[in-house]
């Protein structure tokens, strides 16, 4: 079933400075955006996934995917607050493109942080089946 987790794919260059775990003043605002569909979902367990383009060493791109994939964990559980949400949290580095890595273009895919997290179950009488 597709429709059976959301997942948001934000760009590392909209959140972070090139090469970098620090965010960029607007990505509060992304996130907090994500955090809001978590709460709406009621979703309670959260993938947070960290992931680089193939430049660079795969070490390299291991410690920065997981330090940007913590930032945007640190980030989302600071604005859920205190619920009841469990995070999982990785870094995948060069892992798992989502692009070609030959050009620029397609490493800019690549180089991301993915939240993943249950859609809600709202398939209530109330609500009639959708499909």
């Amino acid at each position: 079933d597709t429709n059976s987790d959301v997942t948001f794919a934000l760009q590392a260059e909209v959140l972070f400075p090139k090469d970098s775990s620090k965010l960029n003043p607007d990505a509060r605002s992304r996130i907090q955006a994500i955090a809001d569909e978590i709460k709406n979902q009621k979703a309670t367990t959260v993938r947070v996934f960290g992931f680089t383009d193939n430049l660079g060493s795969y070490a390299h791109g291991l410690v920065l995917s997981k330090k940007r994939a913590e930032i945007v964990h640190d980030e989302l559980a600071a604005a859920l607050g205190s619920t009841d949400v469990t995070f999982e949290v990785r870094g995948y580095s060069e892992d798992y493109p989502i692009a070609d890595n030959t050009s620029e273009e397609g490493r800019r895919k690549n180089r991301r942080v993915e939240v993943t997290f249950p859609r809600g179950a709202v398939n209530s009488a109330s609500s009639g089946a959708q499909s």
